[in-house]
């Protein structure tokens, strides 16, 4: 099939190359435009476009699926269209200029968390399964008949990019396999059934850490906002980085937020049993062990807010 393919980051980039690897032909890799990254905020394309360019595949870089990028689309006759977490949404026309429409790759167990941040709400909620599914994609969000879907563990201790970076590979497999079977006219697609939840995209505040909460709610906070957007709380009034947390052996009565140091190991208190801080990032420094920075602190102990 001649097939069109969008997507943004690094969780795309497997999708893609499984399909590169086939005898379907990619025609277009429509991706996001080149965004400022760094400290010195230098363009860089996006994962996906990098991967698109290694492979000689025309890029169509753009923000939003209009009028233009629609000629451009429809122009090449596809087949089918590929999603998988492009960053934008298919509307019609271009919803039905594919002869088979468009399949999205989602990283949930729909209809549970559709949109933009599933494995972080999983996360975030507590979830004990999460997985992904590849559907028809229809207007409404994420809500059209499934073909295919696979489910594993949380873990208690995975973060939500380690989760996507597993999930990435093996919805790659299930996305190879659903395109083979509309390739072969034997795919089958069954309605979602259950309950709805909405998955929006985190912002920067839905990172800030709540200490007053019991620790296995503050542990679960933290492995869903990383790496991105970034748990951090604030210390003496400067935003300090939670890179890395861990349960704790120990089980001193420390108040909610409060930092020390015992037996080795930097604890902040929860409204349970505290936590173990082991990498940290200081606003303006680089990250480093928490014992590192807490020879830096200076003081018995500190608040965190």
């Amino acid at each position: 099939m001649k097939l069109v393919f969008a997507g943004t980051p690094e969780v795309a980039v497997p999708s893609l190359t499984a399909l590169a690897g086939t005898d379907h032909e990619i025609v277009s890799v429509i991706t996001r435009a080149d965004a400022p990254l760094g400290r010195k905020r230098t363009l860089t394309p996006s994962p996906v476009a990098q991967a698109a360019t290694e492979r000689g595949y025309p890029v169509l870089k753009t923000n939003r699926l209009d009028a233009e990028a629609t000629d451009i689309i429809s122009a090449l006759q596809p087949d089918l269209g590929v999603i998988v977490a492009y960053g934008g949404i298919v509307r019609e026309p271009l919803l039905s200029v594919p002869r088979l429409g468009w399949i999205n790759l989602h990283f949930s167990i729909l209809p549970r968390w559709r949109g933009a941040s599933p494995v972080q709400r999983a996360v975030l909620a507590g979830d004990e399964l999460t997985g992904a599914a590849v559907f028809q994609l229809v207007p409404e969000l994420d809500a059209g008949a499934v073909f295919g879907s696979f489910s594993r563990p949380v873990g208690a201790h995975s973060t939500s990019g380690i989760l996507l970076e597993e999930l990435s590979h093996r919805g790659a497999d299930l996305l190879l396999r659903v395109v083979d079977e509309l390739a072969a006219g034997t795919a089958v697609a069954v309605p979602q059934t259950g309950e709805v939840t909405l998955a929006p995209k985190l912002v920067r505040e839905d990172a800030r850490i709540d200490f007053g909460r019991p620790a296995a709610s503050v542990y679960s906070h933290i492995r869903g906002v990383t790496p991105e957007p970034g748990a951090f709380t604030t210390v003496n009034g400067a935003v300090l980085k939670l890179l890395e947390v861990a349960p704790s052996a120990l089980e001193p009565h420390l108040p909610a937020g409060t930092i020390l140091q015992l037996d080795k190991a930097v604890l902040v208190g929860t409204q349970t049993e505290p936590l173990v801080l082991l990498r940290v990032q200081p606003a303006g420094k680089t990250a480093m062990t928490a014992n590192d920075w807490w020879r830096g602190v200076g003081a018995e102990s500190v608040t965190a807010s």
